[in-house]
Parts: structure tokens; sequence; C-alpha cells
């Protein structure tokens, strides 16, 4: 036996030299040749590119255990199996990071620095940051091939991207218009929906006269360009207002002339039913002036402060004029009553901490509802030739199973979001991230890839970086050229990520893929939740609540992290995790290598070339386990992780270890040889059976002990999958 059996097991001591055993090996690799006769299928899935802006969290080790234990599974059923690692370069929250550091150090903004300055200093934040996350990713046992490693920003995705933006511009689906957005005034750039935080915010509430109406806002500063009243067509309160008339009113600073419209966005039971809008400002009016062709007037600047439309108050921030501008308002008699404690939310920019303040501005948008003839089509109802938009091809997939989603309760808030879809802003007012192929001389514009020549200047502008993560299941294959990876994986089998992100990244991949291979960029959607700690909350830093993930492994292993993660975390639901959870998997590490040493100084003598005669006793033992690998095959096979896992768990420590195991000693120390023989023979077929299924969510124990146990010249890893012991 093995010195090392004789100890108890170090997670700490194991894990890194297994890891850089699989490395060496080269067989995360598909390509390495390796004893398993293939199955004939390919599995393959892209890793949820992490951000190279900070360090692995609950989050990302959730993500890795199962898409490990999906990838490990289906490597020992002998598929062709591909996880994709890369890391993402998340523009805004990058550059946010970078520039918050340099102010903090320097009292400098990049704009003292210069443009080339500050990417060479994102550069070397992100190369530094990429070495961290790959390190941790390793130190979850994850088994990605490191060998086609991406990063959102090389030489291939950026000309993925060029070529992407050149195709779809040159098809319509790519335009340059005036709408409004998402404007974050600390960072000064356009934000997604993604990159916002929405937050509850008690504010008075005010009621204020508009000539025969009342109307109310929480946001008085925005209304001095507010000229249109807009009541429902069907409220009987105000039909003897026709669409188009018009009443003088005495507003902010001095008689305006109203304009009265029709709209059935309002809401009659909110308030007086009677809303002005501020069409510059905010979405809802933006919509309402658009339809009715209305004018859209600035109020508030990039930066927050009022313009000279505000009159004596034009200059100052907006929060600082609030109390003045409420404070004329109630001189001239024009405020009805206020209510102190209304609660409602507010967006906040997640990176750059600015709260959002909507503007009109001139982007670039790709066209959800804009027709496009699909040249080559893969999906099921959206033949090659044919004409379409994103929204229905978004539809079509979902219903017609192209792609599933796990758990499929999503499926209908998915369909939601589709509906209520808009335009997406693709533009950013970045420094770093892909520079939109645009390029400007006098009144000409060309879109291409590389520059027209000398007198011709690039959009200033980058791309919003979910527009190279939806490429990102086929640009990693090598897209645009044809590349044997991407015949042989693409479509990817699975996505695996949290919920929180469902609609907007999977919603773009799925968009992207089908414009430019005419196929859905995966098969399967599988959602997890979110960690939270023991007592249900949202970890964050002002609860102390945190779980390091890191912390953890180097407390209790990697093994140990993995399974309090996957049991009792079904798909969709949030999963609480505490300490004394991983502790626990932590001893059942110990009671796996414990059982695996009892068992190998037990069959020491017996011939491993030769079955002996199995006792009656031992044949139900092996009826009862050929039972248990068809149940945990088949809750592989159908993604219930959870169920298998946690029934493994059960099943070797209470009825492996606590029953089969005791019941051996006495045989072992008995004098009937036949009974001894047949238990060892047993004992050792099922180890090895036990070691294979666990495998997938415990990889280093299980490694360790397979090459203890005598097989020092082949990987656990890449042994087949058992089905029956006979």
């Amino acid at each position: 036996m093995d010195e090392r059996f004789l100890k108890p097991y170090n997670a700490n001591e194991t894990e890194p030299r297994i890891y850089k055993r699989w490395e060496e090996s080269g067989l995360f690799n598909p390509d390495t040749p390796k004893s398993l006769q293939p199955s004939g299928k390919t599995f393959s899935i892209v890793l949820p590119p992490p951000n190279v802006t900070g360090t692995l969290h609950t989050g990302h080790a959730i993500m890795l255990a199962i898409e490990d234990a999906m990838v490990r599974y289906h490597r020992m059923r002998g598929d062709k199996t591909l996880w994709l690692p890369g890391t993402d370069s998340a523009a805004i929250a990058t550059q946010s990071k970078v520039e918050s550091e340099i102010y903090k150090k320097e009292k400098k903004t990049r704009h003292d620095i210069g443009r080339e300055d500050l990417l060479r200093r994102i550069d070397a934040f992100t190369k530094q940051s990429h070495d961290t996350i790959t390190g941790q990713i390793k130190a979850m046992g994850s088994s990605v091939d490191w060998s086609r490693e991406a990063y959102t920003l090389d030489e291939k995705r950026t000309n993925a991207v060029m070529t992407a933006f050149v195709r779809m511009y040159r098809d319509g689906l790519i335009y340059r218009g005036d709408r409004i957005v998402n404007w974050d005034p600390n960072m000064q750039t356009t934000v997604s929906d993604e990159e916002i935080e929405y937050i509850e915010e008690t504010t008075p509430f005010y009621y204020l006269k508009y000539g025969p109406f009342i109307i109310g806002t929480a946001r008085p500063e925005t209304k001095f360009g507010d000229k249109y009243v807009v009541m429902h067509p069907d409220d009987l309160r105000y039909q003897q207002y026709k669409q188009g008339d018009t009443i003088d009113v005495e507003w902010i600073n001095g008689t305006i002339t109203a304009t009265i419209i029709k709209d059935t966005a309002i809401d009659m039971e909110f308030g007086t039913g009677v809303m002005t809008i501020t069409p510059w400002h905010d979405l809802t009016d933006f919509d309402i002036a658009e339809r009715h062709g209305l004018d859209k007037e600035q109020i508030i600047d990039e930066r927050g402060l009022l313009l000279p439309i505000a009159g004596e108050f034009s200059g100052q921030h907006i929060k600082k004029a609030r109390k003045d501008i409420v404070e004329k308002l109630k001189q001239k008699g024009l405020v009805e009553k206020i209510d102190e404690k209304y609660v409602h939310r507010i967006a906040i920019s997640s990176r750059g901490g600015g709260t959002i303040e909507p503007q009109i501005k001139r982007q670039w948008w790709l066209g959800v509802d804009r027709e496009f003839t699909i040249t080559h089509s893969e999906l099921s109802t959206i033949p090659s030739g044919s004409k379409t938009t994103m929204k229905k091809i978004l539809r079509s997939v979902l219903e017609t199973k192209d792609v599933q989603i796990v758990p499929d309760r999503f499926e209908k808030v998915y369909l939601h979001w589709v509906d209520t879809l808009r335009d997406w802003c693709l533009s950013r007012q970045l420094w770093f991230g892909h520079r939109i192929p645009v390029w400007y001389k006098a009144d000409e514009i060309r879109v291409q890839a590389e520059s027209p020549g000398l007198d011709w200047q690039q959009d200033p502008d980058t791309l919003d970086t979910w527009f190279s993560s939806g490429l990102w299941t086929f640009s990693t294959l090598g897209w645009p050229e044809k590349t044997d990876d991407l015949k042989t994986y693409h479509p990817t089998s699975v996505l695996e990520t949290g919920y929180d992100i469902l609609f907007f990244w999977i919603i773009r991949m799925i968009e992207m893929s089908a414009f430019h291979t005419g196929q859905v960029p995966f098969r399967y959607v599988y959602l997890h939740g979110l960690v939270r700690d023991s007592k249900g909350r949202k970890m964050s830093k002002s609860l102390g609540n945190i779980v390091d993930p890191l912390d953890m492994i180097a407390k209790y292993g990697a093994d140990a992290l993995r399974m309090a993660l996957i049991v009792g975390n079904p798909p969709g639901n949030d999963i609480s995790l505490a300490e004394e959870k991983i502790k626990s998997y932590k001893l059942f590490a110990n009671k796996v290598w414990n059982a695996s040493r009892f068992v190998l100084m037990q069959i020491g003598k017996l011939d491993a070339s030769l079955k002996p005669e199995i006792v009656e006793a031992d044949q139900r033992h092996i009826a009862a386990f050929n039972e248990l690998i068809q149940d945990i095959t088949k809750e592989m096979e159908e993604k219930h992780y959870y169920l298998a896992a946690e029934k493994l768990y059960h099943h070797f420590w209470h009825t492996f270890a606590d029953v089969i195991l005791e019941e051996s000693k006495p045989i072992f120390t008995g004098t009937d040889e036949k009974a001894s023989l047949s238990r060892m023979w047993v004992l050792r077929t099922m180890l090895t059976a036990y070691l294979s299924m666990l495998h997938p969510f415990m990889p280093f124990i299980t490694e360790e002990i397979w090459f203890l146990v005598g097989h020092t010249h082949s990987f656990l890893m890449t042994e087949s999958w058992p089905t029956k012991i006979s």
C-alpha cells in the first residue's frame, strides 16, 4: 500500500499536484488520443467568461462546479468533450475600476492622462487579473481545454466582432439614430440595462397645479420643458378635451401653451390620471412623443446640470436645484400638496455608481424589429432565404424547442422579455473595448474593419461588451473562418449560467448566432440560482456574510466546496451556503478516503485477473448496486446533478461504509475463504464504480485514490462510466 494512504487525506497537498498531472496529460483537450472508445457523440460547452476585474466569487464557483460535473460525466461516457475557457474584457467595469484607482492614487482623470496611457494601464491590469482568475479556475478543478482559451479582446475575437458589425450594418440591422439611452453622468457613457441596479428611495412626491389639472412628479427639476399634458382617451373625466387642443397655463418660468395628447399608455388609476411628459429624460415619455411626433427638449446636460431652458436655475446641479425649484413653485401657488414618504425605484449604474439620467443621444443601434434575409438557416421554422426579424427568431427557437430552458418555468419569463425587447444600443463612450468600425470624412461615412485612409477619422466610441459576448459560442470556435471546431462543436450542447442574466446574455447570443451561423448557439440553457447565506440573505460586504470560495478551498478542499454547491441545488433555485455545509463534505471526503484504505488493505491477496465465485449475499449487494448505477446514470442524463450527488453521498456513507464494510469485517477475520474472496471482489468492484460516479463531483480525491490503488499509468478522468457490475 502506498504510504500516502496511511496518512489522513490532505486536500491542500493533493489538489494542486493532481491538477498539474491533468494539465500535463493533455486530456482536457478532446483531440488528445486516449484509451476510451468514442461514443460517436460530441458534448461542448463554453465557459461563461469571467470579467477580468476581480477574483472568484460564489457565483463563479457554483458555475464551475456544475459545468465540470457535466463535462467530466460526458467525457467518461466516451463523448468527444470540449469545455472551452475564456475571459471577458467587461469594458465598462474594467475601465471604471482602473480609472477609480488612478484617481485615488494620482487625483487624475482619464482626460488628464489620455487614451493611449489609459489603455496601457488597463492592459497591465487585465493581464494581472487574468492570471489570478485562471489560477482560481484551476483551484476549482475545472477540466477546461486551456489550449483553446479565448479572450473577448484578443485578435481572433476582435476580427469576429468587426466582421459581425460590418455584416449586420450592410444587412440593415445596425443603424445610427437619436434615441433615449441610459446615461451614467459619472462615467460619461451610455450603459446597458444589464449594467443597471435598482434601489428603493423614499423621496417627496409633488402634486403640482398645471392649469386646470393636477399632475404628480418626484422630479420637479425635469419639468421646465413640459408643454404636453397627456390623458387616456377613455377617461370620462377629461372627455371635454380633444387631441391637439391647446391651453395656456402658468408654469415655473412663466406662461406656456400646453397641448392635449390622448394616449393609452396613461394609467387612469394613478393619481389624477393626467401627466405632463419630459420626452428627453424619460423612456415612457419618449415613446409617447415618438408616437405623436412631439417636440423633445433637453433639460439636463450630460453632467447633471440644468440647461438655459431652466432660466435662473441654469448651470445648477439637479440635486441641489430641486429645493429651490419647489420653493419657487410654492411662491407661485403651483404646489397642491407634497407626499413626503413616496417610495420608488431609482436606477443606478452598477459600474460607475452614478444615478442614471436618461438622455436622447445619437448612437449606434441594432434593430430587433428590422427585417433581414437569413441566407443560411438550420432553425426549425425559419427556412434559408426567408425574411425574418430578431424578435421572430427569439420567439421561434423556444417554441420549436430548438433551445430548451431548464427549468422550463423560465420560458414564460423569457418570452415576456422578448415581447418587450427594444432596439439594442451598441455604442459606449468608453476608451477600452472594441472600437466601432465606422469611419468619417466630412459628410462621408464608411463602415469597415480597416481605415479607408489617412484623412478618415474613426468613431471614438466602443461597442457594448455584450456585443462580443453575444458571439462567444462561435467566435471561440474560429468563426468567421469555417474551422473544424466550428463544424464539430457548434451548436454547443449546453449553456450553464445564472438565471439573473438569462434575458441579457442569452438573448444576445441567440440573436448573433442565428444571424451569423444560421444556428442556435446551444441546445439547452441550464440556469443556476444565486448563492445566499444560511439565513437566505444575499451575500454582501455590508452584511459581513460573504463566503469566499478560495478561503473555503484552502480550509476544506475544492471537492468539499463543489459538493456543498451542488447537493440541494436544483436548477433555477437560490442556494443557501454556510461554512458548516462545506465542512460536512470535508468529513465525507475523509470517509471516502478511509473506506478506500480499508478496502485496499483487505484485497491485497486478491488476484485481479480472476473472478472468484460470488456468494448469495454478495449477489444481492451486486443487484442493489446495479440499480444504483442505473439510477445515478438516469439522474445525470436528465441533468439532475444535485440529486445524483446527494444519492451517491448517502449511498456511499450509509450503505457502503456503514453496512457493507462493517459486515465485511467478520468475514475477513473468519475462516470461510470462499466468502472472503467473494467479498474482496465485490468491494474492489464497487469501490471502482463509486470512484467513477463520484469523480464528476469530487475529482481530486477520486483521482488520487485511483492512482494509489495501482492505476499509475491511467487517469480516472478518462475511464468509462460504469454501466453495471457482474
